[in-house]
């Protein structure tokens, strides 16, 4: 399943893809009409903060079949280009990211990749696909990109061992690290560079994990205004998935909807030579295999 969250009509909900169609289940009404009970989560991080009692992913399947079988089916859609893409989920921590994942990403900025590198982005910096980001122009000419694998956790859990680890994951979505590499390189840490509004764009999409059985085994294509900048493949991060859960949860709980962004590969503006960062007006999309492409657009000067 494609899980997404969206306003339509100036109301907030949350959805799943429909199959062959560029359109989108609303969820909050199919809930409240063929949930099964007291099952009526409102958004999506609620249904997956109760999927530990409740099988999250089959009481959408019974409800979505519900809601195709009745004679207005199609009053339960929202078609994709009557809605505002949102954050798929916000999660209740900070997003927590991992730095100088890949090799030759850390070599291009000179970095090193022998110490753990984590930072958190604020959740303030939340934006979804098709959205347009501040250009930042009063504080930074050093705008840039970096387009990553997200992990969604599904169920709380900390000190996870490496070999369960893949048991907390519920699916897979797209990030865009946006940087301001001179507050970056400025810093000791990265967490106002980081953080700026409109610095994590997020989506389209949740991918359940069934849906993406090879998440370490993906192409990262990172475009900007069409030009191919980053092509990378998730085979070479340093530290594999389970090994990133296992490391953050030794010191920090994680809970469902927590995001964890598993770093970029290398092809980041700031390793460009000369360094081409982000201007005003450009168009950015990163795409990973089985999950879409998340594109953000950065504010032209006027806006």
């Amino acid at each position: 399943m494609k899980f997404l969250s969206f306003k339509h009509n100036d109301e907030t909900s949350y959805g799943v893809k429909v199959k062959r169609e560029e359109a989108a289940w609303d969820l909050r009404k199919v809930f409240a009409d063929f949930g099964e009970g007291d099952f009526h989560p409102k958004t999506l991080l609620e249904g997956l903060e109760q999927n530990h009692t409740l099988d999250f992913q089959e009481q959408v399947r019974k409800a979505v079949v519900a809601a195709t079988d009745s004679s207005n089916s199609e009053d339960y859609k929202v078609q994709f280009s009557d809605i505002e893409f949102l954050p798929p989920v916000t999660p209740p921590n900070n997003v927590i990211a991992f730095g100088r994942n890949y090799k030759k990403h850390a070599d291009e900025l000179n970095h090193s990749v022998e110490r753990l590198y984590v930072f958190t982005k604020a959740a303030s910096s939340l934006t979804g696909d098709e959205s347009t980001i501040p250009n930042h122009k009063d504080i930074t000419d050093t705008l840039d990109y970096e387009g990553e694998l997200g992990v969604v956790i599904g169920k709380a859990g900390e000190k996870i061992p490496t070999g369960l680890a893949l048991d907390y994951v519920y699916g897979y979505t797209i990030i865009n690290d946006i940087t301001d590499r001179t507050a970056q390189r400025q810093q000791d840490q990265a967490f106002l560079s980081k953080s700026l509004t409109g610095g994590c764009p997020m989506g389209p999409y949740i991918v359940t994990k069934d849906e993406l059985p090879t998440p370490e085994d993906v192409n990262i294509v990172t475009k900007v205004n069409n030009d191919i900048r980053q092509d990378g493949n998730t085979s070479q991060m340093i530290l594999k998935i389970d090994e990133l859960i296992a490391e953050i949860s030794k010191y920090v709980a994680l809970h469902p909807g927590d995001i964890i962004a598993t770093g970029t590969p290398a092809g980041v503006g700031a390793g460009m030579n000369p360094p081409q960062y982000l201007q005003p007006g450009d168009e950015v999309k990163v795409t990973i295999d089985n999950i879409g492409t998340l594109t953000n657009f950065i504010a032209k000067e006027e806006e």
